[in-house]
């Protein structure tokens, strides 16, 4: 994980698409949709069905307003 990432526990991928990634984040208490370009090669989530840590970039993160 770089310093340009943003890591996010205990998710679960709910949905996917051939461009985005569905994930719930318990922190958040909501589900959001994810480009897969934006998801980190570090993420334990990257397919419907995955549950672990999202990492994803940081300029994504900030894009969806949830960047710590």
């Amino acid at each position: 994980m770089s310093a340009d990432d943003v890591r996010f526990e205990e998710c679960s991928a709910t949905g996917s698409t051939d461009k985005a990634l569905l994930v719930y984040i318990p922190d958040l208490g909501r589900a959001i949709w994810f480009p897969h370009s934006h998801i980190s090669g570090d993420s334990e989530v990257y397919t419907r069905g995955d549950t672990g840590a999202l990492v994803v970039s940081r300029w994504i993160a900030e894009q969806k307003g949830i960047a710590p």
